[in-house]
């Protein structure tokens, strides 16, 4: 099953149309433009030239049959493939130095082997998505704009192999993908990673019985609590406050308790700190949990 980069929307909405039925447990590809609707192709192609209505286009939506309201869809990120090149921008007014910035920039880094190529510096790929997330329940949301549905949530961590818990808030779910990157820090400073069109392949699960607080992400050997709120302070305590809760949950330790491990051994994390909300998450290692 495949939903391709044509078919996509700019704000998670519980009236946009799904372009795709998938059942729990299928899989389906997601074709996903860049971040800036793939008009940035050259080292000559500046910010100034963006259509701002076309940014951040997400891949969708997708309905999953059996998705009923309260219930958690459950996303597994099987594979990322990217294109053979992306994109990094800069402009005033543009991320964390936008003060600073005199002038447009665009580098173009070509993708070699498990490498892109900025400025002669070999930098490591770390695909992964920067927009996924399910319809609100309410009015709809921009998809640069993150918050409790997911969305333009740029976490690094949402990468190959992790599993994304989201909130089924309207019936179908209608799940949206997109805004990869190639490779990207945490903060994401200059409000652009290397941006890069590609393709992702998820598996989607509905579950009826899981109740912890959302989005969460769920890897290998951690559990990962998201928040996206104006400042980074109440994103950190959203973030602090659900971790908690998915210990008291999961282990016989209070909340005094399952504060002070976090003061221990939890890491909190910048995800973003660039759109209209900011993201931080908050790590626990699961041996932890047992």
């Amino acid at each position: 099953m495949r939903i391709s980069r044509d078919k996509t929307i700019f704000i998670m909405d519980k009236n946009n149309e799904p372009v795709l039925r998938a059942k729990s447990g299928d899989e389906v590809i997601f074709e996903t433009c860049d971040c800036f609707s793939d008009v940035i192709k050259t080292n000559e192609d500046l910010v100034s030239g963006i259509d701002f209505n076309r940014v951040n286009p997400a891949t969708g939506p997708l309905y999953i049959e059996g998705a009923e309201v309260g219930d958690v869809l459950k996303v597994k990120i099987k594979e990322i493939k990217v294109n053979s090149q992306g994109a990094t921008v800069t402009a005033p007014g543009l991320g964390r130095l936008s003060d600073k910035i005199t002038g447009e920039e665009t580098a173009i880094c070509p993708i070699e082997g498990d490498y892109a190529i900025y400025k002669g510096l070999k930098i490591p790929l770390n695909k992964m998505i920067g927009v996924i997330g399910t319809a609100p329940a309410g009015e709809g949301v921009p998809t640069g704009v993150p918050h409790d549905h997911g969305g333009n949530m740029d976490c690094k961590m949402i990468k190959e192999g992790a599993s994304l818990y989201l909130p089924v808030n309207v019936e179908g779910a209608l799940l949206a993908i997109g805004d990869l990157h190639a490779a990207m820090g945490d903060g994401e400073i200059m409000g652009a990673g290397l941006e890069i069109a590609g393709e992702v392949t998820v598996e989607v699960e509905v579950l009826k019985d899981f109740n912890y607080k959302l989005p969460l992400i769920e890897t290998e050997d951690k559990w990962m609590t998201l928040a996206s709120r104006e400042t980074m302070e109440e994103a950190s305590d959203l973030a602090i406050n659900n971790m908690v809760d998915l210990i008291v949950k999961k282990t016989d330790l209070n909340l005094h308790q399952a504060g002070m491990l976090l003061s221990l051994v939890g890491d909190l994390r910048v995800c973003q700190i660039v759109d209209p909300n900011m993201t931080m998450r908050m790590e626990l290692k699961k041996e932890y949990l047992k």
